[in-house]
């Protein structure tokens, strides 16, 4: 293959990327909605969540209608959701960037960490419109004592959708329906668990 064919071929897949690139559209994931808090029923512990900067930065693309995409922070976008479903549980929370760092756990005064992964996907049969009809978030869980011994895992999911008349003015409205239902469900899955009281 000659050097003008290579190069040519290695244009055309830079332009192709380009292209591709262009059409994921940002939008934010996240949701102002909490699960209630209610003081009375919380359990007097502190426990702790752990986000490292490098996860906030991940960026996910996912399928949008139009035959585009869209592009959001999961971790950045949903920690507020995750960080409101602890808060629904326990008296209080902190944030830690790794569950693995025992004098930040013993310094935390911890009682239980909680490690998510986060998982999503989107799209839309709409053959016009970009933003994303559907969409669903996964949270999984693993919850260490402050020796970093698993303790438990929790789980919790959503979907959320939304149609063109809704989501004119909010454009990732299925994206926070979805983070709503994860954020009420993990709650709800945390106040069930018996190791987690």
């Amino acid at each position: 293959m000659s050097l003008i064919s290579r190069t040519l071929r290695a244009g055309m897949a830079l332009a192709f990327a380009a292209v591709l690139a262009g059409c994921a559209h940002p939008i934010n994931v996240g949701t102002d909605t909490a699960p209630p808090r209610v003081e009375a029923n919380l359990v007097q512990k502190k426990v702790a969540y752990t986000m490292t900067d490098a996860q906030r930065a991940l960026q996910a693309v996912t399928p949008g209608g139009g035959g585009d995409r869209i592009s959001y922070y999961p971790y950045r976008d949903l920690e507020k959701s995750i960080r409101d479903a602890l808060r629904a549980v326990y008296q209080d929370v902190v944030v830690l960037k790794s569950a693995a760092d025992a004098n930040a756990v013993q310094a935390s005064g911890a009682a239980l960490v909680f490690t998510p992964e986060i998982k999503t996907d989107s799209g839309s049969p709409s053959p016009f419109t970009w933003p994303p009809t559907y969409f669903t978030t996964e949270v999984s869980c693993v919850v260490t004592d402050p020796a970093g011994v698993e303790v438990t895992r929790v789980k919790a999911s959503g979907r959320g959708e939304a149609e063109f008349s809704e989501f004119k003015s909010e454009l990732g409205l299925s994206a926070k329906r979805a983070a709503t239902n994860m954020s009420t469900q993990l709650a709800s899955e945390i106040q069930k668990n018996e190791k987690l009281r």
